[in-house]
């Protein structure tokens, strides 16, 4: 245990002296939101507003507070699982250095080996997103805050639970990474695209319906649903009892992906964090299970 314990220190303290990948992980969700503060605010805020009856004014701390509860459900959302991408490129960096033969010459069990890597890029992928969310909760108090303890404590529950995903995903998909050129491409490849399947920069409901049904099958849409109703719920019962009726509040939510649906049946919030839990215990699992195949396989 405690040869376990050194390994995950040693790998959470390469991490922070990495400059590269900490301050890339670090640096983007900030950027984010500057850059979703620039240059979304607006489209976010035109994709509910004409939803909203004319005859009824709401306040700009109250609309500012529904379009900040969405740039930072969708910053979150993506964050937790690029920064999981970002942690965990140690395991493929200490492949590429020729690091990772000395480590398993070392009376060091690949088990052990690997279970630290996972843990290590687990505690750096949450110190990381919890400042970030730390920041987000910041912005939303500078521009309209509604939310109550309970919601942020839950956004902290579903940042927990999307770092869980990201970190047990990306431990897989590294597994099969040997080089700095697959570390970039992979790196690039989840930056630019896990936004959009997973429902953070475009709300599925914009896309096409042959389109939603696939993207109801990515438990990742579901954690970004999560982080939505949990960063909106303040503003939205805030609207409500400003008299803004129950159907324009339900139609705002369809827009913005706090209702999700799964082939026309609305998917419950007790059912997303099934849906999520069961999608990282089934992931560490498969992660387990390729590292015992192929030291097996080596054992041979």
């Amino acid at each position: 245990m405690s040869t376990a314990v050194m390994l995950i220190k040693r790998n959470i303290k390469l991490f922070f002296k990495d400059k590269g990948m900490f301050l890339t992980s670090l640096i983007t969700p900030a950027i984010l939101l500057v850059l979703y503060v620039t240059f979304l605010g607006n489209v976010y805020r035109n994709s509910f507003t004409p939803n909203l009856p004319e005859s009824l004014p709401l306040s700009d701390s109250l609309i500012d507070g529904l379009v900040g509860g969405q740039l930072i459900s969708s910053i979150l959302a993506v964050s937790c699982v690029t920064v999981a991408f970002c942690s965990n490129f140690l395991m493929v960096q200490d492949k590429a250095n020729g690091t990772v033969k000395d480590l398993k010459i070392s009376p060091v069990s690949s088990s052990t080996l690997s279970m630290s890597y996972y843990i290590a890029s687990l505690a750096s992928t949450l110190t990381i997103c919890f400042a970030a969310t730390g920041i987000c909760l910041a912005y939303v108090a500078f521009v309209g805050w509604y939310m109550t303890v309970t919601d942020v404590i839950l956004l902290f529950l579903n940042v927990l639970l999307l770092a869980l995903f990201g970190t047990a995903l990306s431990s897989i998909v590294n597994l099969f990474l040997s080089t700095q050129g697959q570390i970039s491409a992979v790196g690039t490849i989840v930056s630019a695209g896990y936004g959009f399947i997973c429902g953070a920069y475009m709300p599925i409901s914009s896309f096409g319906t042959g389109l939603q049904k696939v993207l109801s099958f990515l438990p990742g849409t579901y954690g970004t649903a999560l982080v939505r109703n949990h960063a909106m719920q303040g503003v939205l019962s805030e609207m409500s009892k400003q008299g803004v009726p129950a159907d324009v509040i339900e139609e705002i939510k369809n827009v913005l992906d706090c209702n999700l649906y799964f082939f026309g049946h609305q998917v419950e919030i007790s059912s997303m964090y099934m849906i999520l839990g069961v999608t990282v215990t089934i992931l560490i699992g498969v992660y387990i299970l390729i590292n015992l195949i192929v030291n097996r396989r080596k054992a041979e």
